[in-house]
């Protein structure tokens, strides 16, 4: 009787210590154990991994200009070439600035942004505890095992992260409801690293989903009224030379730290029209998306710009799964047609990666694909310098991505329930 009773402790043990890492309702309980892991994974990796400068040294010579009184932004430059960031990079790394004794402090630097790392994991495990999707076994993935994520962040101190942590406030905001202080915090995002702007077309659907154009009017005018306050300082000195400057969308890349295009020749890779054909493939995929995947009502896309008590047809209501999925796949069509991918840009879309590939139904053997997806991409991006191999991989990878997010979610067929015979039924001679 007690082998039988021990026998059964150990599989209701067993059961429990699969259910923990298979269904998303332990998410919580994986996330807490997780974000302690990295916490000593991350003081590992600062005091036994050389530090690498790469940016932060330009970063501070770039703010010091600015803390000696210099507000024309032509003429912020650091070692590795002129300032061209937003208003919002020069506040927040000012703060890091005098924080680090003038940006000599390298070691306290590292400490902050290992502090940073902890605090953006919350907040991503925070978004993934509310959409209930991605079992947790996956965040081990996400966390420990990528050696990329863990030198932006603490080894290389880059500002992508700073603007993707607060772009996941932001949107566990939008999680909330708090669309105002969602808005106010994207654009902050905005005003850090231009970057955040590939989440845009996802945002302003969902506000006019749930406001229509009427109702969204303000919420864009909180993010644009943000961009001129932090702006204005420079704004007033050389107001032609800020906006060139911090949102020069024409930029050209230098082709050595491509990522992504390395199987091109560097005459194509700087070619204009490579440019705007890769716009056109960007516009085109979101266009696709917001039709036939976003929109889910049975009146046109051009209702939600009515608004929601004037509709028709009521829209769905904006669920915390709809709410990620437009905003995850639609930075992730810009990663996708981005005109380079630098090492350090792998934190745009690496915290989204699970959602995006469990955010469909998934069979039991369809899981291994998708962590061997996973790791194809992270070794992709560990390959330094990128090879012809490596770069084609990832488009390779990006490409799955894209089909089992466009096929996976395609709406269900509509079925037709035939119509009733109008002939009567034929009477067997025994029932007459």
């Amino acid at each position: 009787m007690a082998a039988g009773r021990g026998a059964a402790v150990l599989r209701r043990a067993w059961r429990e210590r699969r259910a923990a890492l298979l269904e998303p309702s332990y998410t919580p309980l994986v996330a807490a154990c997780l974000c302690l892991a990295e916490g000593g994974v991350n003081l590992w990796v600062i005091r036994r991994v050389p530090y690498t400068e790469i940016d932060w040294k330009a970063y501070m010579e770039e703010v010091e200009g600015f803390a000696n009184g210099t507000l024309d932004y032509t003429r912020l430059k650091g070692d590795t070439g002129p300032l061209v960031y937003p208003a919002g990079f020069v506040y927040i790394f000012l703060g890091l600035y005098y924080a680090t004794g003038r940006g000599t402090d390298i070691r306290l630097a590292q400490y902050l942004f290992a502090g940073l790392y902890l605090l953006n994991l919350l907040l991503v495990f925070r978004i993934y505890c509310r959409t209930n999707k991605v079992p947790p076994y996956v965040f081990f993935f996400m966390c420990c095992a990528s050696y990329r994520i863990h030198s932006i962040f603490v080894l290389r101190l880059f500002n992508d992260p700073v603007a993707m942590a607060i772009l996941f406030l932001a949107i566990n905001l939008f999680l909330e409801e708090h669309w105002s202080w969602g808005c106010f915090f994207f654009s902050l995002a905005v005003s850090v690293k231009m970057n955040i702007l590939l989440f845009a077309p996802g945002l302003l659907f969902l506000l006019l989903q749930q406001f229509g154009l009427r109702g969204c009017i303000p919420k864009l005018c909180i993010c644009a009224l943000l961009q001129v306050v932090l702006g204005l300082p420079f704004l007033l000195v050389n107001p032609v030379g800020y906006l060139t400057r911090s949102f020069d969308l024409g930029r050209q890349f230098q082709f050595k730290w491509t990522v992504n295009w390395r199987f091109l020749s560097e005459e194509v890779f700087q070619n204009r029209a490579f440019h705007a054909t890769l716009l056109l493939v960007h516009l085109a995929g979101l266009g696709l998306f917001a039709l036939h995947r976003w929109h889910r009502s049975k009146e046109s896309i051009l209702a939600l710009l009515k608004d929601p008590a004037e509709r028709k047809h009521a829209s769905p209501p904006l669920t915390v799964n709809k709410i990620i999925f437009v905003l995850f796949s639609s930075n992730f069509l810009g990663v996708c047609c981005s005109r380079s991918l630098h090492y350090q840009f792998y934190v745009w879309y690496f915290h989204t990666l699970p959602y995006l590939l469990w955010c469909t139904p998934t069979a039991k053997l369809a899981h291994m694909p998708k962590v061997l997806l996973l790791g194809v991409i992270e070794l992709c991006w560990n390959t330094y310098p990128s090879t012809v191999c490596s770069s084609l991989s990832l488009h390779i990878c990006h490409g799955l991505v894209l089909l089992q997010l466009w096929y996976g979610t395609a709406p269900p067929p509509v079925t037709h329930t035939p119509l009733p015979s109008r002939r009567p039924a034929a009477i067997s001679k025994k029932a007459q």
